[in-house]
């Protein structure tokens, strides 16, 4: 194999060379779940599940995991803000995320250890990083922890920073802090915060604060160095500066390479719940464009190119999955669906240069022309190498039409088609009832479409539907 990666603690691509032969040690941060997945934090999914398979298919033992931050300030306001516990709050959404990703062919990592799990891991951390003079409690008796950044000659080596240009870390207040730029690593009880959100600690009860998590879970499933830590450009600080501060500084090697995609954004603008411009899979599903073909979307980019999201963009990319689809299921027809074949050269040299799967396609693509016109020519020989080679391919990306795994959603889109209109009758009745001002009708309505799992929501544009938890 010679994979090369773009690592971004060097700023180069470098030749991927694992720590340990044969095998490959993965980590990836997951998604704090103070609310549902949007596509935007899908596509990290969908980018490093195309890198693990690459991984596998080159003939690497792959441990692959991919952690959930069900504690953190963000939770603990939603609770707080709707009267729920935070971790019921962190649980639906994570079932929700396991399902997106259950739709968009996402193989289930390794581990998917979640921070409440490993509270006693993250305190052996600190105290080690207390031993070495690296991190202190907090003078003022708040039961507060923080990481001493002037410690670490490095610190903002990852992000290309001067940490003299840095402002103050914004996760905990600078009261005992004794430089505004160190972060916390745990996090004294607070009498506005839910009671059920703390632990005891050599410190005090408290929880802990987002980066030490990760470094905890890194060291407890791929030891003290592992292979490839992978996330979104937005973590790159202060996130995971952070965790190779910690992490190095507890004399762990840590991560060899780093890796980060590219985010997905809606009219240039970071996709996110806190800006009001977060589209989960279900509005993808409402603009009849099927798992596999959002899937498709996403892996035709490069992982660290910009994706700016737009109606057109993607719908014009489910056009040309559906071409590919077409080909696929014709020449099925004809000989049969084969195996997967050999992959193209031109194609593993793509993958191998970065993951570029842009240039992979382009391969793909060629090869499908000679498959169009094999068929067309009544060449079933040629027809096989082609049809073989290009499952190959799109079974590398994760969007092989004859994978098990989508088999049935041409009969799940008609039935889905079908819904579409019966709701669409019982909502035009509400409508009438409505207009008649029979309130006690319209709630009717509504209220049997919600017990079957059908959400209405009334717009300035109309009512609008999506499918829910229900009652």
């Amino acid at each position: 194999m010679s994979l090369r990666l773009y690592d971004t603690a060097t700023r180069s691509v470098r030749d991927f060379v694992p720590r340990e032969a044969g095998k490959v040690g993965v980590y990836l941060c997951g998604l704090t779940l103070q609310g549902p997945p949007h596509i935007g934090h899908l596509r990290s999914g969908v980018n490093y599940d195309v890198l693990r398979r690459w991984l596998t298919r080159s003939g690497y033992a792959v441990r692959f995991v991919r952690n959930l931050t069900d504690i953190d300030d963000k939770i603990l306001v939603k609770s707080i803000e709707r009267g729920e516990p935070f971790w019921a709050i962190a649980y639906a959404n994570e079932v929700r995320l396991a399902a997106d990703y259950r739709a968009l062919n996402v193989l289930p990592p390794t581990y998917e250890p979640r921070a409440t799990g490993h509270i006693p891991e993250m305190h052996e951390l600190i105290r080690e990083l207390i031993d070495r003079g690296h991190a202190y409690p907090a003078a003022d008796g708040s039961g507060d922890v923080y990481f001493d950044v002037a410690s670490d000659p490095a610190y903002g080596a990852l992000s290309g920073q001067s940490p003299d240009a840095m402002q103050s870390a914004d996760d905990a207040p600078d009261r005992a802090k004794r430089d505004p730029r160190d972060f916390a690593l745990w996090k004294g009880v607070k009498p506005d915060e839910p009671a059920d959100a703390y632990w005891p600690s050599p410190w005090g009860r408290g929880r802990p604060g987002w980066h030490i998590e990760c470094s905890a879970m890194c060291r407890r499933y791929l030891g003290d160095e592992f292979d490839i830590h992978g996330g979104g450009l937005d973590l790159i600080f202060p996130h995971h500066e952070n965790e190779i501060a910690q992490s190095r500084a507890a004399g762990l090697g840590f991560a060899r390479y780093w890796v980060h995609h590219g985010l997905l954004s809606l009219a240039g603008v970071k996709m996110g719940k806190s800006v009001g411009n977060a589209l989960g899979l279900e509005y993808v599903a409402e603009l009849g464009v099927r798992p596999v073909e959002f899937r498709y979307y996403i892996v035709a980019a490069h992982y660290r190119s910009l994706i700016d999201y737009t109606e057109e963009s993607l719908r014009e990319s489910a056009v040309a999955y559906r071409r590919i689809e077409g080909f696929v299921r014709r020449a099925a027809e004809r000989i049969g669906p084969g195996g997967l074949g050999d992959l193209p050269k031109g194609f593993v040299d793509a993958m191998d240069d970065d993951l570029n799967t842009s240039a992979a396609l382009a391969v793909l693509h060629d090869v499908l022309r000679d498959g169009n016109t094999a068929l067309g020519e009544g060449d079933d020989a040629a027809l096989r190498s082609a049809l073989t080679a290009v499952r190959a391919m799109l079974g590398i990306l994760g969007v092989d039409p004859l994978d098990p795994v989508w088999v049935g959603e041409d009969q799940a889109s008609d039935l889905r088609g079908v819904a579409d209109a019966l709701v669409a009758l019982a909502l035009e009745q509400r409508t009438q009832a409505r207009a008649r001002k029979d309130w006690a009708a319209a709630d009717a309505v509504r209220d049997q479409l919600n017990q079957a799992g059908i959400v209405v929501e009334d717009t300035p544009h109309g009512p609008r539907w999506t499918i829910g938890e229900g009652n």
